[in-house]
């Protein structure tokens, strides 16, 4: 079982000294932040790929996802992360996500990166409903399909609370409109545990759409805050099994961004909680 560390947790340092410290922690992945200030790809000149080459390969790091979620460049007053969105009512400022999305799957084919993920439509506007946006996002999101079938690179979609598509049933529905082997699943466990969807038994039932693993706690409440895995409410021992019973062989990547002020300790604390919870799959 492979774990990776997002650079989203390192949005304070450079891409350098990113690559750097996961590496220190102990990890043999990362997955890079397409934005501000590690991989902005509007901006991206060649030598900065270069660079991300330099520094994955002398820290001895794969990518194991770009992680297309994230849009702090844009400085949405609104949420730090969810804007601009794919259903906004405003179309230029959905052009910005789609534009967005279009241009990291052209730095994953660049870069030699498997995935990229992106969010599941955004909030709802008030007045849409959930099919109006549904069928905002697919208008939006096909252009993306078709870039991403021609670089040979997995487009995915994050199921997240309080987005369009939040739970698995509903990217389920959106998918029977979608038929490309490039589009699948960034199975969020944390996101999951918080609209009540069991780990445990949707992983095998989408083993087929799954590309990649976002790992976290949540505490109790189920509130949509990513925690250290082991300090929050979620039983990660049997959630390893299902996954390592379902065949994936691919990247589990935790996402600790809101530790900015520690990351190395939390990526350390992370990565040894799960190296336990696997002993005790194992044992």
């Amino acid at each position: 079982m492979k774990f990776a560390y997002s650079s989203n947790a390192y949005r304070q340092f450079s891409i350098e000294q990113t690559c750097r410290r996961i590496a220190q922690a102990g990890f043999q992945g990362m997955e890079l932040l397409a934005d501000v200030p590690h991989a902005w790809p509007v901006s991206l000149l060649p030598e900065q790929k270069e660079h991300i080459r330099k520094c994955l390969d002398e820290n001895h790091l794969e990518i194991s996802n770009i992680n297309a979620f994230m849009m702090n460049a844009t400085a949405d007053t609104r949420q730090t992360f969810w804007y601009p969105s794919w259903i906004e009512p405003y179309a230029p400022y959905r052009a910005l996500r789609r534009e967005h999305t279009i241009r990291c799957l052209d730095l994953a084919a660049e870069l030699g990166a498997k995935n990229i993920q992106t969010e599941p439509g955004g909030p709802l506007p008030e007045g849409m409903t959930w099919k109006e946006g549904a069928d905002i996002f697919y208008e939006e999101f096909m252009p993306c399909v078709e870039r991403a079938e021609k670089n040979e690179v997995g487009l995915l979609i994050e199921p997240e609370p309080l987005l369009l598509i939040e739970t698995f049933e509903q990217y389920l529905e959106f998918m029977e409109r979608i038929n490309s082997p490039q589009v699948g699943l960034n199975f969020d466990i944390g996101h999951a545990f918080c609209v009540g969807d069991d780990p445990v038994s949707w992983i095998p039932q989408l083993v087929s759409h799954t590309r990649h693993y976002h790992i976290e706690d949540i505490s109790a409440e189920r509130i949509h805050h990513h925690l250290i895995p082991g300090e929050g409410a979620i039983d990660f021992a049997p959630i390893l099994s299902a996954i390592e019973r379902s065949g994936y062989s691919g990247w589990i990547t935790v996402e600790l961004y809101p530790y900015l002020e520690n990351p190395d300790e939390a990526g350390k604390k992370a990565l040894e909680f799960l190296s336990k919870a696997l002993e005790q799959r194992t044992h």
